[in-house]
């Protein structure tokens, strides 16, 4: 089950295509951008529910739980976690769980850990971050050495608040959109296409969402090079509505179903 990295995946669609690529300076701490995001707070939580066809098969939740520090600055600690639930525990029991410690002024990751059991194949990551070194080490792999990333680069939590604090008002359909994220001592780039604006109906109401479809590298995942379709509300919060993916077996659709101290209420019509 891939609950949390569709999700994290729906949280690629407001990078900017040319923010990465300009050459940077990261000299000091407080050479860091400041992107005062207004999309999100502490105490937020985001419940969603994942079905495999008919099938109800896990649930997700990501949420902001407190600001601690890190490096000597002041850091979101966000907690995803998925799990299957139903049939799908029989056959393929899934326990995910990630953490992010997230700079609350960059919204860049000072430290990540990945704990993931899906079908009896376990992952442990705790990815320490340099931000102005742009490396990475992994405490759980220490063999392996320093791992280099683009400036600004996302974990798989990171990156869904990340993308939530950039403004989307100059969005043209057919825009094309860039994302890099770290994940499992790699990087990846992600391509999206802005498709325009659509009401997706949901058991509360109709919401006005953000139409996107990302380009995906075909066979890992998704079925073909363009699987999946994202919804996201059209507002300042800025959070996955619905979620369609086309698998290389069946398909998946992930909903929103409870929001917890969102900034702002969505507007349901």
């Amino acid at each position: 089950m891939k609950s949390l990295l569709i999700l994290s995946i729906a949280a690629l669609t407001f990078a900017p295509l040319s923010e990465d690529e300009q050459p940077l300076n990261l000299t000091t701490i407080d050479s860091l951008r400041n992107l005062q995001s207004n999309s999100f707070k502490v105490g937020e939580k985001l419940s969603y529910t994942i079905s495999y066809g008919f099938i109800d098969a896990g649930e997700a939740t990501i949420s902001i739980e407190k600001v601690t520090k890190k490096v000597g600055r002041p850091v979101f600690h966000a907690v995803g976690i998925g799990r299957s639930v139903g049939m799908t525990e029989w056959f393929f029991k899934t326990r995910d769980r990630y953490e992010s410690y997230i700079d609350t002024d960059a919204i860049v990751p000072w430290e990540f850990i990945r704990d993931v059991n899906e079908g009896g194949y376990k992952i442990k990551r705790h990815l320490i971050f340099d931000q102005l070194q742009q490396k990475v080490v992994d405490k759980m792999a220490p063999h392996k050495g320093e791992f280099t990333f683009e400036p600004y680069a996302q974990d798989m939590l990171s990156a869904f608040y990340y993308a939530r604090s950039i403004k989307t008002d100059t969005l043209e359909p057919g825009d094309m959109i860039s994302f890099t994220m770290f994940l499992d001592h790699e990087q990846f780039p992600f391509r999206l296409h802005y498709l325009g604006k659509e009401m997706v109906k949901t058991d509360a109401g109709k919401v006005q969402c953000l139409k996107l479809r990302p380009s995906l590298q075909e066979g890992r995942i998704f079925k073909e090079n363009e699987g999946m379709t994202i919804y996201v509300s059209d507002d300042i919060n800025k959070v996955p509505v619905l979620i369609e993916s086309e698998l290389l077996v069946g398909s998946i659709k992930v909903k929103l179903v409870e929001t917890e101290n969102l900034i702002r209420s969505l507007q349901y019509r």
